[in-house]
């Protein structure tokens, strides 16, 4: 199963009142396991930006001038999505922005029920706490230091690991197929190991034994090597 771990920056809370795209992040995970592959862009927004969302980033126009614009990366982002499940935390937003932006372009859309929102998951998991990334950073013990502002791809690294602690911790179970490599999907079965086909020789010598007879026989009748 294939997953990307998404977030996005923006100048702001609404693209339907001109704001826009600023910086893609993407981590993919096969079978719960990041594989090392990620997507990361900046995008110029062709438009200043707010200081609001400056606060959040850092991502200021000087430094967005001579970043790509989102037509350019467009596509190539799409080709890197596919049709993976997107995990979001409030996937809402994102998606709106993600949409809003390949909708200008009359590109394909992503349909929201290709997201898994971290955010919802949280809330029903821990109804009542806080279910921001880093208060979920602090209940699972991930280290958030280096996030000193929020950014795409630093934020999507760390909601990898909140995610998979979400759903039941970061090392996910280990299924084998029956020929004994690892398995893709869901059709694999639990490995067990199989008896050998001549036991091992022990490796205790003949002197062991005696010594280890004569310190039980020490021990009187009421020890418990006694009864074995």
């Amino acid at each position: 199963m294939r997953e990307i771990v998404l977030d996005t920056e923006t100048t702001g809370f609404d693209p339907e009142t001109g704001d826009r795209i600023v910086e893609i992040g993407g981590v993919e995970l096969l079978n719960h396991v990041p594989t090392g592959r990620t997507f990361h862009v900046y995008m110029n927004p062709e438009r200043s930006m707010p200081q609001e969302a400056f606060e959040v980033h850092g991502l200021g126009d000087d430094f967005l001038r001579d970043k790509p614009l989102f037509k350019e990366i467009a596509q190539d982002f799409l080709d890197f999505v596919g049709d993976a499940k997107l995990v979001i935390h409030n996937a809402s937003f994102d998606m709106k922005f993600l949409n809003a932006e390949l909708g200008w372009l009359r590109m394909r859309q992503l349909p929201m029920e290709q997201a898994v929102d971290t955010l919802a998951i949280a809330r029903r998991k821990f109804p009542g706490s806080p279910a921001t990334l880093d208060a979920l950073c602090r209940r699972f013990g991930i280290d958030n230091s280096s996030r000193t502002l929020h950014g795409a791809l630093l934020d999507s690294e760390i909601l990898a690991e909140v995610y998979l602690e979400l759903i039941g911790g970061r090392q996910p179970g280990l299924v084998l197929t029956a020929s004994g490599g690892a398995g893709e999907g869901d059709a694999g079965i639990a490995w067990k190991p199989q008896p050998r086909p001549e036991p091992l020789p022990p490796r205790i010598t003949e002197k062991e034994k005696a010594a280890h007879a004569a310190f039980v026989e020490k021990l009187g009748d009421a020890a418990l090597w006694s009864r074995l």
